[in-house]
This record gives structure tokens, sequence and C-alpha cells, in this order.
């Protein structure tokens, strides 16, 4: 029975589009549908947290070949990345009711039922076992957020979608199978393994410097969910959807599961410990230097503020990633903990995007002189966002970046000190000018503001309080991430 728990987070979601798609015709059992889902999966992903905490549970549900199997897992990494899905899925759906009704958008029902079954698929992803395990779930998460994104139907949406499509089928299929093929050549198996698949089966002399370079080459560059340069441009083009898709799209599922994959591979099938001198990892490092000030540089040029926060999230992807390379314990703790401050801060503006576009109609930074008074829960909370994406004390974002620099002070990597530091100036330069026009510049229009449903509002004030648990909290995740090394 407790091997069978592991499914439901997958099930429940399934469960939950399936009710949609054959009752959302009755309206006034539209909103408990909605809210019980993510509830009974919360519930449920603490369940299986307790049981994880006293011992491991695997899930075997087909067997292909010898060493290939779709069998479902949890640790570490895993639990933190379930409890970050599925709590921002609950505030995400709430948000989205009232975000969708106030837009008059068409297909209510067609939206919820596929946002469902991505949950499913990212759940899927972080409940991998084993590389096949993960690709089939990547690969499905692309395919299921597809309609998400053209979800307006026009040729624009028609545009990005097929953008969207190219870039992630396409480097999933020519990089990552590849690689997950070539470790399957090299030791029988693709099995997730604490110290590393790769460091147990071949060890330090079992396998060549160019071998793994290849093969980190293929893993990094065939996951371009995590929007590393050059693979990056779908992001953007996905903007193109509607602000609720955004937000799952940078902080619930998409993205992250792209950084999520990429940690999952080098603990769990390279070995941290098999990377540490491999000459290649620094020149990732640059590569993700690069995207990092480059993408903060084009955000700051932004005026239409989705496009600003699309590129603000290529950078802060390479942040984990980054991070990831320090191949350390505590670098690995660093990593995930960005990922958990960056998904709760990301969403917080994407809501407040949503908001002021709801209220206003404004999309452009330009319009938005004045509209701090008038909207101040929206406003607070995007300036509570920004300013934890700078990383400012008590605020979560401060707390991930420290552990970053710390863990890059161990390694003297000053490097990536350095990279921080000028990313940190230049998020100061394109969020503190955002809110300085909304609270201290008076606006000379006299349009009026239409008035916010409560969810818009009780979606962005949960996320604010969470981020500021997370700089109060962070030990939580640090001793469930210290359990791992």
């Amino acid at each position: 029975m407790n091997q069978l728990i592991l499914i439901i987070p997958i099930i429940i979601p399934v469960i939950i589009a399936l009710t949609i798609k054959f009752l959302w015709k009755f309206e006034n059992l539209r909103y408990p549908i909605l809210i019980v889902g993510p509830s009974i999966n919360i519930y449920y992903i603490f369940k299986i947290f307790s049981i994880f905490s006293d011992t491991a549970i695997k899930l075997d549900l087909v067997t292909i070949l010898s060493g290939l199997n779709i069998t479902l897992g949890v640790e570490s990494i895993s639990m933190i990345f379930l409890m970050m899905v599925n709590c921002l899925w609950l505030i995400a759906t709430i948000y989205s009711l009232g975000y969708m009704s106030s837009n008059n958008e068409k297909r209510l029902g067609n939206f919820f039922m596929f946002f469902s079954i991505s949950i499913a698929c990212a759940n899927g992803a972080a409940l991998s076992d084993n590389l096949l395990t993960l690709f089939i779930f990547y690969e499905l998460l692309t395919i299921t957020t597809y309609p998400l994104v053209t979800h307006k139907g026009d040729e624009l949406s028609k545009k990005s979608g097929r953008t969207y499509l190219l870039i992630l089928l396409g480097t999933s299929l020519c990089f990552f199978l590849p690689a997950i093929s070539y470790v399957y050549f090299l030791s029988g198996s693709l099995d997730f393994i604490a110290s590393g698949l790769l460091m147990t089966t071949l060890g330090l002399d079992g396998i060549s410097n160019l071998q793994l370079s290849i093969l980190l080459i293929l893993f990094i560059f065939g996951i371009s969910k995590a929007a590393i340069m050059p693979f990056h441009s779908w992001l953007p083009a996905a903007m193109v959807a509607p602000t609720p898709v955004s937000a799952l799209l940078h902080a619930v599922a998409v993205v992250k599961v792209g950084v999520f994959s990429i940690i999952k591979v080098v603990v769990y099938t390279f070995g941290i410990d098999l990377l540490f001198d491999l000459t290649i990892i620094d020149l990732f490092i640059l590569l993700c230097g690069f995207t990092i000030i480059a993408s903060s540089i084009v955000a700051i040029k932004q005026d239409n503020l989705k496009k600003l926060l699309a590129y603000s999230t290529i950078s802060q992807l390479s942040y984990v990633i980054i991070a990831i390379l320090i191949l350390t314990p505590s670098a690995i703790i660093a990593a995930t903990l960005h990922l958990v401050a960056h998904a709760i801060s990301k969403i917080i503006l994407f809501f407040a995007a949503g908001a002021i576009y709801t209220s206003t109609g404004y999309t452009k930074i330009s319009e938005m002189n004045g509209i701090g008074p008038k909207l101040k829960i929206v406003m607070i909370g995007f300036s509570i966002g920004a300013l934890s994406l700078i990383g400012l004390p008590i605020l979560g974002g401060f707390v991930s970046k420290w552990y970053i620099v710390e863990s890059a002070l161990d390694v003297n990597r000053w490097f990536i000190i350095s990279v921080i530091t000028i990313s940190t100036l230049l998020n100061i330069g394109y969020f503190i000018p955002i809110i300085y026009k909304v609270f201290f510049i008076a606006s000379n229009s006299k349009k009026s503001l239409k008035k916010l449903p409560i969810s818009i509002n009780l979606a962005i004030f949960s996320c604010s309080i969470l981020i500021i648990l997370l700089f109060l909290f962070p030990n939580f995740f640090i001793e469930v991430m210290q359990n791992e090394f």
C-alpha cells in the first residue's frame, strides 16, 4: 500500500481533468471540482513525506527490458519539488478562476482540463525513479501544455505554439533521448542512484572525460525547458498565452521541470564526484553566466511587462544551473532552494501582471504610472516578488542567493560570485524603476479601474506570505535535502 500511494499525485489531476471534461456544464460544480483536486493531492503528498521520512518507497509500473523500467520513486529533491508544485497548483487555480472569468476567456473547461493534466505530468516527472520515466513525463508535459500556449486560438498563438513544440520536442529528441540511450549502453541501467549511476557502475576510471563531456552536453542542451541559451526563445514566444498559463510555465511546471531534471541527472545519473574535475564544467559555467547577464540586459530594455518577466526567468533559471555546476552538496541544496524561491517569487509577479491587465488593460510598463495606490495588494505583492528576486533580506530569494554565493566561495568560484553580483545590480535596474513608477509617479490617466475578484488578491497575498515564510523557515527544506548527502 505504501508503494501504491506514489501514483496518487499523478492519478488525482487526471481524474480532475476527466471530471472537468464531463461535468463542466454544471456551473455549481466547477469551483468544488477545481479546489478539491489540489487539496487532495497536497494531503497525499504530505502523507508520502511522512512515509518517506521512515523508509524508501518505489513502485514498478512496467518492465520493458532488464534495467529498462517505468518506475516511480521518491527522494529528497523529488519531495521538495512535489510540495512546491502542488501547493502552487492550488493557489494558481484560485487565481485562474478569477482571472479567466474577469477577462471573458473562452473555453474555460478546456483550459482547466489541460492545466490539470500538465500538473499530473509535472508530478510524474518529480516521481520518476529513472531516466526513461523522466523522459516520458517530460515529453508528455510539452505536449499537454501546447494547448494552453495556443489557448487564444489566434495566428500569433499558433505561431508561438509551433516555436514552443519545435524547440522543446526537437532538443529532447535530438539530444536528451540519445543521452539516455548512451547511458543505458554504458551502464546497462537508467536508474537514479544516490551516489550517481555512472559513478556507481563505472567509477572514476571506467568512463573517459570525453564520454562524460559528450553526455553532459547532450543532457543540458536536451533539457531545454531549463531555457539555457541558445535554446531559450520558446519561453518569450509562449508569453502570448493567458497570464495563468505564463505563471504555470514559469513557476509551477514547465521550466521548473527543466531545472529539476538537470539536478536529478547531475546528482543521480552522473554523481557530483564524477563531474567535479571535468573541464567542460567551466565552459558551462561561462555559458550560464552569459545567459544570466545577457537575458537580464534584454529584460531592462522591455516595455511589455510579461516579456520582461520572461527574460528575468531565463536569467534566474541559469542561477539554478550554475549552482548545480558548483558540484558540492551545499550547492545542490542552494540550487533546490533557489528553484523554490524563484517559483514563488515569479508566480507573484505573473499574478500581479495579470491583475494589472484585468483591472486596467495595461500591458506596458510605460502605462503604469501611479497605479500602486489604486491596486495596493497587487503592487505590494509585485514589490515583494521583485525584491525577493533581487535578494532582499526578509524574503526567500535572499536565502537561496546567500547559499549559492556561500557554496561558490567554498570552492573559490569567483566568476560565479561576480556574475551574481552583476545580475543583482541588473535585477535592481529593471525591477526598482517599475516599483518607483507605480507608487511615486502620478498618473495622467483618468481611466477607471475595474474591480478585481477577491480570488486574484487572495492568490497574490498567499504567495507573498509564502516567500516570507521561506526566509523565516528555510531549515525545513535544508534538513530534507541534507538527508540526501
